[in-house]
């Protein structure tokens, strides 16, 4: 596991066997997964969304907000 603050309240955090993860504030809202590259489709803020697109995900598929919240259930 890898912590990688980018910016103020971005930050991603690398999984082995996950993926990366991409939390704006304390919210999980963007992955890049071996199955692939999604983002929450839940809308969160403007500055969530600037995030987002930030990070390379201002066209990904989206995903339920569970998904998100799934992939790091259970990290420690």
């Amino acid at each position: 596991m890898n912590l990688n603050p980018i910016k103020a309240n971005m930050t991603e955090l690398a999984i082995n066997g996950v993926g990366t993860i991409l939390f704006s504030y304390r919210t999980p809202v963007a992955a890049k997964t071996p199955e692939g590259s999604f983002k929450t489709e839940k809308k969160w803020s403007n500055t969530t969304s600037r995030h987002i697109t930030q990070w390379g995900g201002k066209e990904w598929p989206t995903q339920p907000q569970e998904y998100f919240d799934n992939l790091i259930a259970g990290v420690k």
